[in-house]
């Protein structure tokens, strides 16, 4: 069989812009509770059940959802997407957004609606009625998936997906970029482990910051993010492959509460000896986050600790928590205010 006889590696859809194979791309999944606002619709469900969700989504079809706060990251993608098409016009190396619901298909043609009236490219669906996601993320191969609902959230992570929880935007909502895409992490338990924060909870801080120095040169093991950071990497390359690295679309940041001096050199050996890198690296000493990202302006910043994701929230920035590691379990145990403040002395 001659080659063109074969079935095309890429599938053409409307305007000849082609979706890629799902182990080629870099997916997202995203629920549409993150990516468009529907509290008035999970009100409905939550308070009058399933039967009326579905009735007052048919009959609103034709009113679109109104941005959610993935909703800027989402364009953003796009925005990648279109630069990495000028330059490589037969790459299957793009961001792939699969929209994630548990809605039944019932309730599809709002969704559907609604991304035409914003303009998005998302062509793939998946409209689970009520059943888990984990099994569909799977099978696309999912790099992130970003969700409402921290149980589903948790339950990708312990499948070893990349995931995180996502909550209303701000309501002052901090301006961000159209044509480069922001990417913000923490480090312990978010790219790296949670192995340092361990010793913090279990000796305090002098014990932490003996531990770290004695063990500079040991490597921390990944985090759940440290995938997605890597495929981040693997997109920046493509364009400083075209000489490109000073109007690369891309740009990513590590913000921690660790100490340059006393505990950054081992998170930063840890990022080189992974081959990977940060456009920029923060230690920011205790001090908080949220000035900082105000200053940055991600799409989105991931840290494992309602603590910072609030801090971050109420200055503008949309963040993403990361329910990972041994601060969650304590927050089991302890009020979480009072869990997460003591820690942001040392790390993440």
């Amino acid at each position: 069989m001659r080659r063109n006889d074969t079935v095309p590696t890429t599938r053409k859809v409307q305007g000849g812009i082609f979706l890629p194979k799902p182990q080629n791309a870099i997916t997202i999944a995203v629920s549409s509770r993150v990516l468009f606002n529907m509290d008035k619709e999970q009100q409905i469900y939550e308070q009058k059940g399933m039967e009326d969700y579905l009735k007052y989504q048919i009959e609103h079809e034709m009113e679109p959802f109104a941005p959610g706060p993935a909703f800027s990251f989402v364009k953003a993608l796009e925005a990648v997407n279109t630069r990495l098409r000028e330059l490589y016009p037969e790459s299957e190396e793009l961001f792939d957004v699969v929209l994630m619901t548990n809605s039944h298909a019932h309730a599809g043609l709002r969704l559907i609606n609604t991304i035409n009236h914003h303009q998005l490219f998302i062509e793939r669906f998946c409209m689970t009625g009520g059943n888990s996601p984990i099994g569909y993320l799977k099978a696309y191969h999912t790099n992130l998936y970003l969700s409402a609902d921290p149980m589903k959230v948790r339950e990708a992570l312990e499948e070893g997906i990349a995931a995180a929880t996502m909550f209303n935007p701000p309501e002052k909502r901090t301006e961000v970029s159209e044509t480069q895409l922001r990417v913000a992490f923490d480090g312990d338990a978010v790219l790296f482990s949670d192995e340092s924060e361990r010793i913090f909870k279990a000796h305090g801080l002098d014990k932490f910051f003996e531990h770290e120095k004695t063990h500079e040169n040991t490597l921390l093991d990944h985090g759940p993010l440290k995938g997605f950071l890597e495929s981040l990497g693997k997109l920046q390359k493509k364009f400083y492959a075209k000489d490109q690295r000073l109007d690369c679309p891309i740009r990513t940041y590590l913000v921690t509460a660790r100490s340059a001096a006393s505990s950054g050199t081992r998170a930063l050996k840890t990022l080189r000896s992974w081959g990977l890198e940060t456009d920029e690296a923060l230690f920011l000493a205790g001090a908080p986050k949220g000035p900082m990202l105000e200053k940055i302006r991600p799409h989105i910043f991931f840290d494992d600790q309602m603590f910072h994701v609030e801090g971050a929230s109420q200055l503008g920035t949309v963040a993403a928590h990361v329910p990972y590691g041994v601060a969650q379990k304590l927050l089991q145990q302890k009020p979480a205010r009072e869990n997460t403040k003591d820690f942001s002395a040392a790390t993440n």
